[in-house]
């Protein structure tokens, strides 16, 4: 299969099932910003982020979230289909590494590790896609527990980018109003 057909030569991108938009529709915005996270999070794995294993799975559920944002008809086929177990799964998971976090008591400026930094970068561009999803969402049949899964990953990115710097012993830096 070759990378390039020439097809989007016109400005126009194929979804799922064929049907053929702008490259400037808020899909496929959407479909960019889920991408550009899926490799951020790629970015924390080879930065060998404790959670990497955990991160592989994550990565393919967001592809199986783009597959259902890029289908605009009625054929689902691709859509994630456990997307309540998986939101469950990340609050167990926040749950579970609040239990070794110091409790927040100030905001906490993102750094730290080349990891936890990484993930705090996933984090921002995880919120972006959640933004594009509710508006993709407004106007389509998308399920509402896709934006349900960004809102909670993004929770759970910025939670194990404190984990991450907490099981380093790296100190968080906490923000200090001016």
């Amino acid at each position: 299969m070759k990378i390039y057909t020439k097809t989007g030569d016109d400005g126009s991108t194929g979804l799922l099932g064929g049907d053929r938009v702008s490259k400037d529709d808020l899909v496929i915005h959407t479909l960019g910003d889920l991408d550009e996270l899926n490799a951020t999070i790629g970015l924390a794995i080879a930065h060998r982020a404790v959670l990497s294993e955990r991160l592989l799975e994550i990565q393919s559920r967001l592809f199986d979230l783009g597959a259902e944002v890029a289908s605009l008809s009625e054929d689902k086929r691709f859509i994630m289909e456990s997307a309540a177990d998986e939101i469950l799964k990340l609050e167990q998971e926040i749950d579970a590494a609040d239990e070794e976090l110091p409790v927040l008591m100030n905001f906490v400026l993102p750094g730290g590790t080349p990891p936890a930094s990484t993930l705090h970068i996933a984090r921002a561009v995880c919120r972006r896609a959640e933004r594009s999803m509710v508006a993709v969402a407004e106007d389509s049949s998308l399920r509402p527990e896709g934006v349900q899964f960004l809102n909670r990953l993004a929770d759970w990115l910025f939670t194990m980018a404190r984990l991450e710097n907490a099981r380093t012993g790296t100190p968080e830096t906490i923000w200090r109003k001016s």
